[in-house]
């Protein structure tokens, strides 16, 4: 099967046909289910390109050296000289870098390659050699969403984008199955429309020059940036150009709106940001209406029954039988209400202490060991999994001894003298926030000032490259409402939409954030993770018939053993109420948790209070 033979997916291949016409469109990337041809695609874009152009595949265990370029180490051992050996990047020199699942490559490696995509140059600095190479290339990625999404910086750094989709009718499917059988196929009808379309692009390259943008297209480019909310320019800049390649295609000299409409969904799809949802007015309420709703909802909060009350505070004020009866029986029947979120502000610098443990993770928050060739150099050692090799250090200890050795020419290396780099890089957390979403919890709107800090944690997270999830427990169960992301967009719209209302099952909660943190720490033993738990601690849904104190106790032993994971314990609990339990209080010594109430914390002290645990926390190896 060559090009012309793929079956369907028409958008994809003029977005490939564009990019071989003029490589500054800015490649494109593929995002689909997997098995659906998009990489069988990709590859076949080298077909369009003259015979002599690279095509270079990057593997997704590569190594920094690898891709940048290292020190030749065997021409400086046995010649003595500081020689450069070249990586990926100078092999892809004026063509293509091929990335299949770009999602599941290192943040950092992903960086790498789109700054010397951008600056046109590699720049290497290796032990004492300083070396520099063109490097223009179209980079062409794919991705399956469903194993994990790509940051939003990234996404933009490609000029286009295809939601790819699998083929499902018949017809569709028997054409595939057919030109995959018969290798004859592709030797026929479709090597001589291989032939025209290599043709066709030889000549729209060469009338490229020639194509004429008018000012009128050049303004309609801008505003349609404007309109779908594009932030920054690279999108009326590859817009620009993709528009002007598919005029060449065209072999038509002159841009119109019709190249712009054609080209429009591919360069501006993945950029466009969704409009602010519209917010409905305020229904006006009565007074006499809205002093029951109030006297309705405080007495939700403070006369929700406490079968364990009675043992927590003996001596305490009981409720009386007014309160008890306006209780309703069945908390899931109880009224919900969404509060706003308060407005973000800046956080604090959020910093770990680094632990003992060689991670290949990355990020942008903390410093750590890094596991395999990739980081910077920070020291050398006598031991190496990677035996990865120190030039600088191993030539310092063999010098001294090179008269002994009878040197001839070059450096006589011994294995005693070697030795090998040791790695440092940052890497990225997973922040788990247990929010308790209970009727209690919108007592003075304090859901408010706690959407407000997590908001700004999000921010701060996104710029970082945390991941972050929310686990919500309210009625009588708790949930994952965001299973862990790093999309901001999604985080911030799954914040805005946690309701408050009903019972508080506060060791479901306990129980659900305890396998999200196991689950992590077999998928991935590498996450550290820092659970932060919003409650007033007015715990009054058990998950079985023992007692909830005795059920707390369990589940925060059970938590507290986790070894990649720390806690922190925001108590929410008005401290002034007659009815006050102080749960929250005992739950954080259970969990060994920095404990902080509310009466002393602020929207935005809140952040500071989990910056300040978090620069505290030494994680140990799981």
């Amino acid at each position: 099967m060559n090009f012309c033979g793929f079956v369907g997916h028409d958008d994809a291949k003029l977005a490939l046909i564009l990019n071989a016409i003029d490589p500054q469109c800015g490649g494109v990337l593929f995002a689909g289910e997997k098995g659906s041809g998009k990489s069988t695609c990709a590859r076949l874009f080298r077909e369009l390109l003259p015979g002599e152009t690279p095509f270079v595949e990057v593997p997704l265990n590569m190594t920094e050296d690898a891709l940048l370029g290292t020190v030749d180490i065997e021409r400086a051992l046995k010649h003595g000289e500081k020689a450069f050996q070249p990586g990926i990047l100078s092999r892809a020199d004026g063509g293509v870098i091929h990335i299949d699942d770009i999602n599941l490559l290192p943040a950092g490696m992903i960086a790498l390659i789109f700054e010397a995509h951008d600056r046109g140059t590699n720049i290497l600095e290796r032990e004492g050699i300083t070396a520099h190479h063109p490097c223009r290339f179209i980079p062409i990625a794919t991705m399956d969403p469903d194993e994990g999404l790509l940051s939003a910086h990234f996404l933009d750094r490609f000029g286009m984008f295809v939601a790819w989709g699998a083929i499902r009718t018949n017809a569709g499917k028997m054409e595939i199955i057919r030109k995959s059988e018969s290798v004859l196929y592709a030797t026929s009808d479709t090597d001589a429309a291989l032939s025209r379309l290599r043709e066709r692009i030889a000549n729209a390259r060469r009338l490229l020059k020639r194509v004429h943008v008018p000012a009128t297209i050049e303004q309609s480019i801008v505003e349609r940036g404007i309109e779908r909310g594009i932030e920054g320019h690279r999108g009326e800049l590859f817009l620009f150009c993709a528009a002007r390649a598919y005029a060449a295609f065209r072999a038509e000299i002159t841009v119109t709106e019709e190249h712009v409409d054609q080209v429009l969904p591919l360069v501006l799809a993945h950029r466009a940001r969704p409009a602010p949802e519209e917010q409905e007015e305020p229904t006006e309420v009565q007074p006499s209406e809205k002093n029951q709703s109030d006297n309705e909802s405080q007495t939700e909060r403070e006369t929700e029954p406490h079968n364990h009350q009675n043992q927590l505070h003996e001596g305490g004020a009981q409720e009386t039988s007014s309160e008890a009866s306006a209780a309703p029986a069945d908390a899931s029947t109880r009224k919900e209400e969404i509060f706003d979120t308060g407005e973000p502000f800046p956080v604090r610098r959020i910093a770990l202490r680094k632990d003992r443990l060689k991670r290949a993770e990355s990020g942008r928050r903390t410093k750590t060991a890094s596991q395999g060739k990739s980081g910077r150099y920070v020291r050398s050692g006598f031991k190496s999994a990677e035996r990865d090799v120190a030039l600088d250090a191993t030539l310092r200890a063999a010098a001294p001894y090179q008269a002994m050795r009878e040197r001839n020419g070059s450096v006589v290396i011994r294995p005693e003298d070697l030795r090998f780099k040791e790695r440092e890089k940052k890497m990225s957390h997973l922040v788990i926030f247990v929010v308790d979403g209970s009727g209690s919890m919108g007592a003075q709107r304090r859901m408010t000032e706690t959407k407000g800090a997590v908001q700004s944690l999000l921010l701060d997270c996104y710029r970082k490259r945390d991941k972050v999830a929310f686990i919500v427990f309210r009625r009588n169960r708790a949930e994952i409402v965001l299973p862990p992301t790093s999309s901001f967009e999604y985080a911030a719209k799954r914040l805005k939409e946690i309701p408050v209302g009903g019972r508080t099952p506060l060791s479901a909660g306990l129980l659900e954030v305890y396998r999200l943190v196991m689950r992590m720490r077999m998928r991935r033993p590498q996450t550290r993770c820092l659970v932060v738990l919003v409650t007033d601690g007015r715990a009054n849904q058990a998950l079985g018939e023992t007692d909830i104190e005795m059920e707390l106790r369990s589940m925060a032993g059970l938590l507290s053993g986790c070894k990649n994971a720390d806690c922190l314990v925001i108590d929410t609990e008005d401290k002034k109420s007659l009815t006050k339990m102080d749960l929250a209080a005992r739950l954080a010594e259970w969990l060994d948790a920095h404990y902080y109430p509310l009466a002393d914390l602020r929207a935005d002290y809140l952040t500071g209070m989990v910056e300040y645990a978090k620069s505290l926390q030494w994680v140990s190896a799981p």
